[in-house]
């Protein structure tokens, strides 16, 4: 598929980005080289095979929800300048 250096400029306004003639040039023929193969990857005959997320079966990956290391409050608050219960107390800043 033949990128024009108009398609460039247009995609390079977009996204805000100032290209010299030289870069125009450079990257109109790698946007052709994407652009052609994903056109060879359309030649493929996927009609019998299922969609898939994964290429290999690695089943359910993620872990229940559990709290492993509950914090130890007193710990936390140690090092608070002042503290109110298990709270940190901070100085008012919204009137």
């Amino acid at each position: 598929m033949k990128i024009t250096r108009e398609q460039v400029r247009h995609v390079a306004a977009l996204a805000r980005l100032e290209l010299s003639p030289e870069e125009e040039e450079r990257i109109a023929g790698e946007l052709e080289a994407i652009l052609d193969y994903v056109d060879k990857l359309n030649e493929l005959d996927v009609a019998n095979v299922e969609p898939t997320s994964y290429v290999f079966d690695v089943g359910a990956g993620f872990r229940e929800d559990e709290v492993r290391n509950r914090p130890a409050v007193d710990e936390l608050l140690e090092n608070a300048p002042d503290r109110w219960q298990d709270f940190f107390r901070v100085p008012k800043i919204i009137e």
